[in-house]
């Protein structure tokens, strides 16, 4: 285990909180040290939700480790039972109490207590928070689902893998149920979040399963698969290519129309517009889970017509999904949880955009890098009040919206630097409108000295011009002039990019 300031992911235990906590009548009972309660924190402050984790710790301190901790176990699942009479009983050992081997799902079982006991053995030393999920859920579901006991309908679905915690899960959740409703299919059992160990037990009463996030239900949903002969998406309806190619798919395995109204999606009209073009082949740079680090890659290069320079993941057990989508761009996946060789990636890809984590947010900052999140782990402002989510037509508003603002605000903070001295943009300069402080006419951003000068002939190379076309056109004449009369000023005739640079930088002083 390393020790880090940072971690992408925290122990598998918390991957389990996130599973009980987004459940309704399931209990977990957690055999942890008094310090481990900090995860509590997470939901409460960094999710902002209005009531603890559904979790009892041991909370056992140094001098009980010369006792019997198993009997604390013990004693705190009894507790748990009586005080909140659960449906089902979760239960498993943090980091630290795993080293002391109690075997928690032994000793609950043991105590023969009348509702159902699922027991988690979360390796912490070698696995973390995402696998730790995965294995809680498949193991719940393993325990609780059933084959239906008449043949499931045509048309109706479940939807796994949304979890505490997870970014944007909870408007995802709707935007998707909204989809799938539009086009006639019914939605059987949404899990984890607001499911009870009842609902699992209808898990086979839908005809097919739609995984969003394949690193919490992957699993679930293969053996859903193997067992009960259920379908499964495979796309992950992020960005507007995707979640066309999601309501495909649906509809192929539903037997249902695939037509759904695209009217409000705003994505691909703004990249045909010409306000696009200065966005046209911006270097981004793209960390996160493996989900929503594809995805991304896609939207910046497919429909916004970015050029990914960078493209990684903290999420070892989806490392070849990520390595086969870098390959799609020539570049080689960076797989990592060390946020320093992150950090050395980004500086060394010289990105103008950065999407990733609450780390990279961070990092980009320190670089002066443009940055927008895409991916846990979060800080509490990505967690919004507002309706906010990341799939579907609505999420591909979002994702337009929270990737391109950063980049023209750039934009205007560039400009306002750039024509700073110029006499029509500076500071002094009156509304043009009211059309005073104008030069007379005939005289206006002409010298005496300019016109008793000798011409000079000016040419522009190609690769100059093909980068003033990347200036919105609104002002792109103005650049134009600028540079030409510093060429001048400077006796250049002709004009490389290394002159429009040196313009840039002359302006901007």
């Amino acid at each position: 285990m390393q020790l880090s300031f940072w971690t992408y992911e925290g122990p598998p235990h918390v991957g389990a909180m996130r599973v009980a906590t987004g459940m309704k009548g399931l209990h977990y009972v957690l055999h942890a040290p008094q310090g481990d309660t900090y995860a509590d924190l997470l939901f409460t402050m960094i999710e902002r939700r209005g009531a603890r984790p559904p979790v009892t710790y041991t909370t056992f301190q140094a001098r009980d480790l010369g006792s019997d901790t198993a009997d604390l176990f013990k004693e705190a699942a009894r507790d748990a039972y009586a005080r909140f009479k659960p449906q089902a009983l979760l239960v498993g050992a943090s980091c630290t109490a795993e080293l002391l081997q109690d075997d928690p799902g032994g000793l609950a079982k043991a105590i023969n207590l009348p509702i159902p006991v699922v027991g988690v053995e979360l390796p912490a030393y070698q696995k973390k928070e995402n696998w730790g999920a995965a294995e809680t859920f498949y193991q719940l579901v393993r325990a609780f689902a059933r084959a239906p006991q008449t043949a499931p309908e045509q048309a109706s679905c479940n939807i796994l893998g949304p979890t505490a915690l997870g970014f944007r899960h909870r408007d995802d959740v709707r935007e998707i149920v909204g989809l799938l409703e539009s086009m006639g299919v019914r939605v059987n059992v949404v899990a984890p979040p607001g499911s009870t160990p009842a609902d699992l037990m209808r898990l086979g009463d839908a005809h097919f399963n739609v995984v969003l996030y394949p690193e919490t239900a992957g699993v679930a949903a293969a053996y859903l698969k193997r067992t009960l002969k259920q379908e499964q998406t495979r796309t992950v309806p992020i960005g507007v290519g995707a979640t066309r190619e999601f309501i495909a798919e649906v509809a192929a395995l539903a037997g249902l129309d695939g037509t759904v109204a695209e009217e409000a999606c705003r994505l691909p009209w703004y990249s045909r517009s010409v306000d696009s073009t200065y966005l046209t082949g911006k270097r981004v740079f793209i960390f996160g889970d493996a989900t929503h680090a594809i995805a991304a890659a896609r939207i910046a290069s497919k429909e916004l017509g970015f050029t990914v320079v960078g493209l990684g993941t903290y999420s070892r057990e989806q490392a070849r999904d990520v390595r086969e989508a870098a390959s799609l761009y020539g570049i080689e996946a960076l797989i990592t949880d060390d946020y320093l060789e992150v950090e050395a990636a980004i500086e060394a890809a010289t990105c103008e955009l950065v999407l990733g984590t609450q780390m990279e947010r961070n990092i980009a900052k320190r670089l002066g890098v443009p940055c927008a999140v895409i991916s846990a782990p979060v800080h509490v402002q990505d967690f919004p009040a507002r309706y906010s989510p990341q799939m579907g037509f609505e999420g591909a508003n979002v994702i337009f919206d929270t990737w391109v603002h950063p980049l023209m605000m750039g934009l205007e903070e560039h400009l306002l630097a750039m024509f700073r001295e110029d006499r029509e943009f500076n500071d002094e300069a009156k509304p043009s409108h009211l059309g005073a402080g104008r030069l007379p006419v005939g005289t206006a951003g002409t010298t005496a000295t300019e016109v008793l000068a000798a011409p000079l002939v000016q040419v522009w190379a190609v690769d100059a011009e093909a980068e003033l076309k990347k200036i919105p056109f609104f002002v792109r004449g103005k650049a134009r002039r600028n540079t030409e009369k510093f060429a001048a000023d400077n006796g250049i005739a002709n004009i490389t990019i290394e002159t429009l640079y040196d313009a840039k930088a002359h302006h901007a002083r």
